[in-house]
Protein backbone atom coordinates (compact mmCIF):
# COMPACT_ATOMS: atom_id res chain seq x y z
CA UNK A 1 0.00 0.00 0.00
CA UNK A 2 0.97 3.12 -0.38
CA UNK A 3 -0.19 6.56 1.23
CA UNK A 4 0.35 10.02 0.87
CA UNK A 5 1.28 12.69 3.50
CA UNK A 6 0.80 16.43 3.00
CA UNK A 7 2.50 18.87 5.23
CA UNK A 8 1.29 19.38 8.23
CA UNK A 9 1.94 19.92 12.24
CA UNK A 10 0.93 17.91 14.36
CA UNK A 11 -0.22 18.51 17.94
CA UNK A 12 -1.67 16.84 20.75
CA UNK A 13 -1.45 13.97 23.40
CA UNK A 14 -0.77 10.35 22.94
CA UNK A 15 0.04 7.36 24.48
CA UNK A 16 3.22 5.41 23.12
CA UNK A 17 2.66 1.62 22.76
CA UNK A 18 3.93 -0.70 24.41
CA UNK A 19 7.96 -2.07 24.64
CA UNK A 20 7.93 -5.21 22.36
CA UNK A 21 10.96 -5.69 23.52
CA UNK A 22 10.23 -5.69 26.92
CA UNK A 23 7.14 -7.70 26.20
CA UNK A 24 8.91 -10.62 24.39
CA UNK A 25 10.69 -11.28 27.55
CA UNK A 26 7.81 -10.59 30.17
CA UNK A 27 5.56 -12.93 27.96
CA UNK A 28 8.00 -15.62 28.17
CA UNK A 29 9.02 -15.39 31.31
CA UNK A 30 5.39 -15.17 32.37
CA UNK A 31 4.88 -18.73 30.31
CA UNK A 32 7.46 -20.63 31.50
CA UNK A 33 6.76 -19.59 35.55
CA UNK A 34 4.88 -21.60 37.92
CA UNK A 35 1.02 -20.28 38.32
CA UNK A 36 -0.58 -17.54 36.78
CA UNK A 37 1.10 -13.91 35.38
CA UNK A 38 -1.03 -10.69 34.30
CA UNK A 39 0.75 -8.47 32.40
CA UNK A 40 -1.00 -5.07 31.39
CA UNK A 41 -0.63 -2.39 28.95
CA UNK A 42 0.33 -4.99 25.82
CA UNK A 43 0.40 -3.59 22.03
CA UNK A 44 -0.55 -6.26 19.72
CA UNK A 45 2.16 -5.76 17.09
CA UNK A 46 2.87 -8.44 14.74
CA UNK A 47 6.23 -9.28 16.39
CA UNK A 48 4.33 -9.77 19.80
CA UNK A 49 1.72 -12.04 17.81
CA UNK A 50 4.15 -14.02 16.66
CA UNK A 51 5.74 -15.01 19.94
CA UNK A 52 1.80 -15.31 21.18
CA UNK A 53 1.70 -17.59 18.44
CA UNK A 54 4.42 -19.77 19.22
CA UNK A 55 3.53 -19.89 23.06
CA UNK A 56 0.41 -21.32 22.04
CA UNK A 57 1.72 -24.14 19.64
CA UNK A 58 3.98 -24.74 22.63
CA UNK A 59 0.93 -25.66 24.72
CA UNK A 60 0.80 -22.26 26.84
CA UNK A 61 -2.51 -21.21 27.62
CA UNK A 62 -3.48 -17.29 27.91
CA UNK A 63 -6.26 -14.72 27.42
CA UNK A 64 -6.27 -11.39 25.84
CA UNK A 65 -8.62 -8.93 27.12
CA UNK A 66 -8.14 -5.86 25.75
CA UNK A 67 -4.68 -5.04 26.49
CA UNK A 68 -4.52 -6.80 29.12
CA UNK A 69 -2.70 -10.74 29.07
CA UNK A 70 -3.17 -13.76 31.58
CA UNK A 71 -0.45 -16.44 30.90
CA UNK A 72 -1.19 -19.65 32.91
CA UNK A 73 2.87 -20.92 32.90
CA UNK A 74 3.98 -24.14 32.05
CA UNK A 75 7.33 -26.76 32.43
CA UNK A 76 8.83 -26.13 29.18
CA UNK A 77 9.88 -29.99 29.45
CA UNK A 78 6.66 -30.15 29.69
CA UNK A 79 5.69 -28.75 26.11
CA UNK A 80 5.29 -30.83 23.45
CA UNK A 81 4.43 -28.75 20.32
CA UNK A 82 2.15 -30.98 17.53
CA UNK A 83 2.70 -28.25 14.97
CA UNK A 84 5.67 -26.02 13.39
CA UNK A 85 6.15 -22.48 15.94
CA UNK A 86 5.36 -19.85 13.53
CA UNK A 87 7.40 -16.99 14.71
CA UNK A 88 6.49 -14.62 11.71
CA UNK A 89 9.30 -11.82 10.94
CA UNK A 90 10.67 -11.66 14.52
CA UNK A 91 13.98 -12.07 15.58
CA UNK A 92 13.58 -11.73 18.98
CA UNK A 93 10.72 -14.34 19.07
CA UNK A 94 13.14 -17.12 17.39
CA UNK A 95 16.51 -16.13 19.05
CA UNK A 96 14.86 -16.06 22.69
CA UNK A 97 13.00 -19.06 22.06
CA UNK A 98 16.08 -21.69 20.38
CA UNK A 99 17.79 -22.35 23.28
CA UNK A 100 15.15 -23.23 25.26
CA UNK A 101 14.75 -26.59 23.09
CA UNK A 102 17.97 -27.48 24.36
CA UNK A 103 15.46 -28.06 27.62
CA UNK A 104 12.52 -29.51 25.80
CA UNK A 105 14.64 -31.92 24.01
CA UNK A 106 12.55 -32.73 21.42
CA UNK A 107 12.16 -32.29 17.98
CA UNK A 108 10.99 -28.86 16.82
CA UNK A 109 10.32 -26.93 13.95
CA UNK A 110 9.74 -23.12 13.35
CA UNK A 111 8.37 -20.99 10.50
CA UNK A 112 8.31 -17.67 9.11
CA UNK A 113 9.55 -15.20 6.67
CA UNK A 114 12.29 -16.42 4.63
CA UNK A 115 14.08 -12.59 5.12
CA UNK A 116 14.36 -13.63 9.02
CA UNK A 117 16.26 -17.27 8.47
CA UNK A 118 18.43 -15.28 6.19
CA UNK A 119 19.32 -13.12 9.50
CA UNK A 120 22.30 -14.89 11.71
CA UNK A 121 21.80 -17.69 13.45
CA UNK A 122 25.23 -18.95 13.55
CA UNK A 123 26.22 -18.82 17.11
CA UNK A 124 23.44 -20.64 17.90
CA UNK A 125 23.78 -23.39 15.19
CA UNK A 126 27.31 -23.59 16.93
CA UNK A 127 26.10 -24.39 20.02
CA UNK A 128 23.61 -27.30 18.73
CA UNK A 129 26.61 -28.28 17.21
CA UNK A 130 28.27 -28.37 19.75
CA UNK A 131 26.19 -30.66 21.44
CA UNK A 132 25.49 -32.84 18.46
CA UNK A 133 21.42 -31.32 17.95
CA UNK A 134 20.19 -31.08 14.81
CA UNK A 135 20.52 -26.77 13.68
CA UNK A 136 18.75 -27.57 9.87
CA UNK A 137 17.56 -23.98 8.23
CA UNK A 138 15.59 -24.31 5.13
CA UNK A 139 13.56 -21.36 2.94
CA UNK A 140 11.22 -20.63 5.29
CA UNK A 141 11.73 -22.85 8.18
CA UNK A 142 14.47 -24.18 10.86
CA UNK A 143 13.76 -27.43 12.34
CA UNK A 144 16.17 -28.29 15.78
CA UNK A 145 16.60 -31.63 17.55
CA UNK A 146 17.75 -32.16 21.04
CA UNK A 147 16.27 -35.06 21.70
CA UNK A 148 19.54 -36.93 22.15
CA UNK A 149 20.68 -34.18 24.32
CA UNK A 150 21.73 -36.20 27.50
CA UNK A 151 23.21 -33.36 30.02
CA UNK A 152 21.43 -29.92 30.51
CA UNK A 153 24.22 -27.63 29.46
CA UNK A 154 25.15 -24.24 32.22
CA UNK A 155 28.17 -22.88 30.84
CA UNK A 156 28.23 -20.84 27.52
CA UNK A 157 31.17 -19.10 25.56
CA UNK A 158 28.85 -17.12 23.02
CA UNK A 159 30.26 -14.37 20.63
CA UNK A 160 28.89 -11.06 21.72
CA UNK A 161 29.41 -9.13 18.61
CA UNK A 162 26.53 -10.50 16.72
CA UNK A 163 23.32 -9.83 18.46
CA UNK A 164 22.70 -9.15 22.00
CA UNK A 165 19.21 -11.22 21.37
CA UNK A 166 21.26 -14.22 21.75
CA UNK A 167 22.80 -13.38 24.70
CA UNK A 168 19.27 -12.77 26.48
CA UNK A 169 18.04 -15.88 25.01
CA UNK A 170 20.81 -18.17 26.79
CA UNK A 171 19.92 -15.57 30.35
CA UNK A 172 15.88 -17.10 29.65
CA UNK A 173 17.75 -21.00 28.96
CA UNK A 174 19.92 -20.51 32.50
CA UNK A 175 16.61 -18.93 34.06
CA UNK A 176 14.94 -22.12 33.61
CA UNK A 177 17.74 -24.45 33.62
CA UNK A 178 18.78 -23.81 37.17
CA UNK A 179 21.52 -21.11 36.78
CA UNK A 180 24.68 -20.71 35.55
CA UNK A 181 27.47 -18.65 33.41
CA UNK A 182 28.12 -17.07 29.88
CA UNK A 183 31.47 -16.10 28.69
CA UNK A 184 31.17 -13.08 26.13
CA UNK A 185 33.83 -13.25 23.79
CA UNK A 186 34.32 -9.29 22.43
CA UNK A 187 32.14 -6.15 22.79
CA UNK A 188 28.75 -6.84 23.81
CA UNK A 189 26.11 -5.41 21.18
CA UNK A 190 23.77 -3.54 22.32
CA UNK A 191 24.40 -3.76 26.11
CA UNK A 192 21.38 -1.92 27.07
CA UNK A 193 18.99 -4.72 25.69
CA UNK A 194 20.81 -7.20 28.04
CA UNK A 195 20.04 -4.88 31.21
CA UNK A 196 16.38 -4.59 30.44
CA UNK A 197 16.59 -8.70 30.44
CA UNK A 198 18.12 -9.02 33.63
CA UNK A 199 15.12 -6.25 34.63
CA UNK A 200 12.76 -8.29 33.05
CA UNK A 201 14.44 -11.42 34.96
CA UNK A 202 14.10 -9.12 38.32
CA UNK A 203 10.50 -9.06 37.63
CA UNK A 204 10.18 -12.91 38.04
CA UNK A 205 12.34 -13.34 40.98
CA UNK A 206 15.76 -13.94 39.27
CA UNK A 207 18.41 -12.47 40.42
CA UNK A 208 21.08 -12.43 37.00
CA UNK A 209 24.04 -10.32 36.78
CA UNK A 210 27.31 -9.48 35.25
CA UNK A 211 30.07 -10.65 37.29
CA UNK A 212 32.88 -8.98 35.45
CA UNK A 213 32.59 -6.95 31.65
CA UNK A 214 32.78 -10.66 29.81
CA UNK A 215 30.83 -12.84 32.37
CA UNK A 216 27.35 -13.32 33.34
CA UNK A 217 26.08 -15.00 36.37
CA UNK A 218 22.51 -16.43 37.10
CA UNK A 219 23.10 -18.28 40.49
CA UNK A 220 21.79 -21.50 41.15
CA UNK A 221 18.67 -22.15 43.59
CA UNK A 222 16.31 -20.15 42.16
CA UNK A 223 12.99 -20.41 40.33
CA UNK A 224 10.26 -18.18 37.79
CA UNK A 225 7.86 -16.96 40.43
CA UNK A 226 4.71 -15.57 38.78
CA UNK A 227 4.49 -11.67 38.27
CA UNK A 228 2.11 -8.79 37.35
CA UNK A 229 3.22 -5.62 35.95
CA UNK A 230 2.20 -3.12 33.39
CA UNK A 231 4.51 -3.00 30.08
CA UNK A 232 6.53 -0.15 30.02
CA UNK A 233 6.02 2.13 27.37
CA UNK A 234 8.21 2.21 24.14
CA UNK A 235 11.45 4.27 23.54
CA UNK A 236 12.17 2.91 20.32
CA UNK A 237 8.25 4.24 19.15
CA UNK A 238 8.30 7.34 21.02
CA UNK A 239 11.58 8.57 19.17
CA UNK A 240 9.60 8.66 16.30
CA UNK A 241 6.65 11.15 17.99
CA UNK A 242 9.56 13.32 19.50
CA UNK A 243 10.74 13.66 16.57
CA UNK A 244 7.71 15.66 15.33
CA UNK A 245 8.21 18.37 17.91
CA UNK A 246 11.87 18.49 16.10
CA UNK A 247 9.91 19.80 13.15
CA UNK A 248 7.46 22.15 14.89
CA UNK A 249 4.96 20.12 16.46
CA UNK A 250 3.47 19.87 19.96
CA UNK A 251 3.34 16.23 20.97
CA UNK A 252 3.38 15.09 24.55
CA UNK A 253 4.14 11.62 25.29
CA UNK A 254 2.42 9.41 27.88
CA UNK A 255 3.14 5.97 29.08
CA UNK A 256 7.02 6.24 29.09
CA UNK A 257 9.15 4.98 32.07
CA UNK A 258 11.55 7.58 33.39
CA UNK A 259 13.82 4.98 34.89
CA UNK A 260 13.37 2.22 31.40
CA UNK A 261 16.79 0.46 30.42
CA UNK A 262 16.07 0.46 26.94
CA UNK A 263 18.93 1.86 25.14
CA UNK A 264 16.63 3.70 22.28
CA UNK A 265 15.92 6.10 25.48
CA UNK A 266 19.34 7.65 24.56
CA UNK A 267 17.47 9.48 21.19
CA UNK A 268 16.19 12.06 24.69
CA UNK A 269 20.19 13.06 24.61
CA UNK A 270 20.81 12.45 20.69
CA UNK A 271 17.91 14.98 19.30
CA UNK A 272 18.92 18.19 20.73
CA UNK A 273 22.65 17.53 19.24
CA UNK A 274 21.24 17.06 15.92
CA UNK A 275 18.84 20.55 15.88
CA UNK A 276 21.99 22.78 17.29
CA UNK A 277 24.86 21.60 15.03
CA UNK A 278 25.83 18.21 13.21
CA UNK A 279 27.33 15.72 15.88
CA UNK A 280 29.26 12.51 16.09
CA UNK A 281 27.09 9.66 17.31
CA UNK A 282 27.74 6.11 17.99
CA UNK A 283 24.90 3.93 17.77
CA UNK A 284 26.50 0.47 18.45
CA UNK A 285 24.09 0.56 21.60
CA UNK A 286 21.26 2.00 19.44
CA UNK A 287 21.02 1.00 15.80
CA UNK A 288 17.04 1.16 15.82
CA UNK A 289 17.83 4.78 16.06
CA UNK A 290 19.36 5.36 12.89
CA UNK A 291 16.43 5.62 10.69
CA UNK A 292 15.25 8.53 12.37
CA UNK A 293 18.73 9.88 13.37
CA UNK A 294 19.25 10.09 9.55
CA UNK A 295 16.23 11.48 8.87
CA UNK A 296 16.65 14.51 11.02
CA UNK A 297 19.85 14.94 10.33
CA UNK A 298 19.17 15.04 6.49
CA UNK A 299 16.98 17.95 7.64
CA UNK A 300 18.96 20.15 9.74
CA UNK A 301 22.83 20.39 9.85
CA UNK A 302 24.10 17.24 8.95
CA UNK A 303 25.63 14.17 11.16
CA UNK A 304 28.40 11.52 11.39
CA UNK A 305 27.15 7.70 12.35
CA UNK A 306 29.57 5.50 13.78
CA UNK A 307 28.94 1.83 14.30
CA UNK A 308 26.89 1.25 11.49
CA UNK A 309 27.85 -2.19 10.26
CA UNK A 310 25.04 -3.87 12.19
CA UNK A 311 22.58 -1.88 9.76
CA UNK A 312 23.25 -4.38 6.62
CA UNK A 313 21.50 -7.18 9.23
CA UNK A 314 18.27 -5.75 10.26
CA UNK A 315 14.82 -6.03 7.83
CA UNK A 316 16.63 -3.84 5.62
CA UNK A 317 20.00 -2.67 4.69
CA UNK A 318 18.94 0.09 6.97
CA UNK A 319 21.77 2.53 6.08
CA UNK A 320 21.71 2.30 2.40
CA UNK A 321 18.20 2.02 1.91
CA UNK A 322 17.54 5.74 3.58
CA UNK A 323 20.54 7.04 2.04
CA UNK A 324 18.69 6.29 -1.15
CA UNK A 325 15.40 7.40 0.21
CA UNK A 326 16.69 10.57 1.09
CA UNK A 327 18.56 10.97 -1.42
CA UNK A 328 14.96 11.80 -2.97
CA UNK A 329 14.57 14.68 -0.92
CA UNK A 330 18.00 15.87 -1.71
CA UNK A 331 19.71 14.71 0.78
CA UNK A 332 24.15 14.01 0.58
CA UNK A 333 24.98 10.78 2.07
CA UNK A 334 27.50 8.52 2.43
CA UNK A 335 27.66 5.06 3.45
CA UNK A 336 30.48 3.14 4.16
CA UNK A 337 31.37 -0.05 6.07
CA UNK A 338 30.85 1.21 9.60
CA UNK A 339 30.01 5.16 8.86
CA UNK A 340 27.57 7.46 7.83
CA UNK A 341 28.24 10.35 7.19
CA UNK A 342 24.78 12.82 6.46
CA UNK A 343 25.93 16.30 4.42
CA UNK A 344 24.57 19.56 5.27
CA UNK A 345 21.99 19.85 2.67
CA UNK A 346 18.59 21.94 1.11
CA UNK A 347 15.94 19.43 1.05
CA UNK A 348 12.62 19.27 -0.97
CA UNK A 349 9.51 17.34 -1.50
CA UNK A 350 10.83 14.07 -2.57
CA UNK A 351 11.51 13.23 -6.08
CA UNK A 352 9.40 9.68 -6.93
CA UNK A 353 7.34 7.44 -4.48
CA UNK A 354 9.18 6.86 -1.52
CA UNK A 355 10.20 3.15 -1.07
CA UNK A 356 9.91 2.03 2.55
CA UNK A 357 11.69 -1.54 1.88
CA UNK A 358 9.67 -3.65 3.65
CA UNK A 359 10.96 -2.04 7.18
CA UNK A 360 8.61 -0.53 9.94
CA UNK A 361 11.60 1.82 10.90
CA UNK A 362 12.04 3.05 7.46
CA UNK A 363 8.50 4.10 6.65
CA UNK A 364 7.97 5.27 9.99
CA UNK A 365 11.21 7.46 9.83
CA UNK A 366 10.32 8.49 6.01
CA UNK A 367 6.59 9.50 6.73
CA UNK A 368 7.77 11.60 9.88
CA UNK A 369 10.13 13.54 7.50
CA UNK A 370 7.05 13.73 4.67
CA UNK A 371 4.90 15.82 7.59
CA UNK A 372 7.13 18.77 6.37
CA UNK A 373 7.75 18.35 2.81
CA UNK A 374 4.82 16.02 1.85
CA UNK A 375 5.01 13.11 -0.60
CA UNK A 376 3.76 9.53 -1.15
CA UNK A 377 5.44 6.58 0.72
CA UNK A 378 5.11 2.63 -0.22
CA UNK A 379 4.77 -0.11 1.87
CA UNK A 380 3.37 1.62 5.22
CA UNK A 381 1.79 -1.89 6.20
CA UNK A 382 5.24 -2.57 7.65
CA UNK A 383 4.96 -0.52 10.55
CA UNK A 384 2.28 -3.49 11.26
CA UNK A 385 5.50 -5.29 13.00
CA UNK A 386 5.71 -2.68 15.85
CA UNK A 387 3.64 0.41 15.54
CA UNK A 388 0.20 -1.45 14.17
CA UNK A 389 -1.41 1.87 14.59
CA UNK A 390 1.01 4.84 13.86
CA UNK A 391 -0.70 6.49 10.75
CA UNK A 392 -3.88 6.60 13.25
CA UNK A 393 -2.11 8.18 15.58
CA UNK A 394 -0.73 10.96 13.06
CA UNK A 395 -4.36 11.38 12.14
CA UNK A 396 -5.08 11.91 15.57
CA UNK A 397 -2.30 14.75 15.68
CA UNK A 398 -3.68 16.64 13.11
CA UNK A 399 -1.39 14.74 10.35
CA UNK A 400 -3.01 14.76 7.04
CA UNK A 401 -2.41 11.26 5.63
CA UNK A 402 -4.43 10.18 2.13
CA UNK A 403 -4.99 6.17 2.10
Amino acid sequence: MTYTISPSRARGTVKVPSSKSMAHRLLLLSAFSDGVSRLYGVSMCEDVKATLASLSALGIRYELEGETLTVWGKDIRECAPDAPLFVGASASTLRFLLPLMLLMKKEVTFQGDCALFRRPLSVYKELFGLYNCAFEIGGNSLRTDTSALVETPETFEVDATVSSQFITGLLLYLALAGGGRITLCGEAQSRPYIDLTLEALKHFSIHAYFEDKHTLHVPKGQKLVPATLTVEGDYSASAFLDALNLLGGEVTTDGLNPDSKQGDKRYLDYFPLLKEGAPVIDIADTPDLAPILMALASHFHGATLHSCARLKIKESDRGHAMAKELSKFGADIEVSENTIVIKKATLHAPRGILDGHSDHRIVMALSVLLTVYGGAISDVEAVTKSFPHFFDTLENLGVMVHR
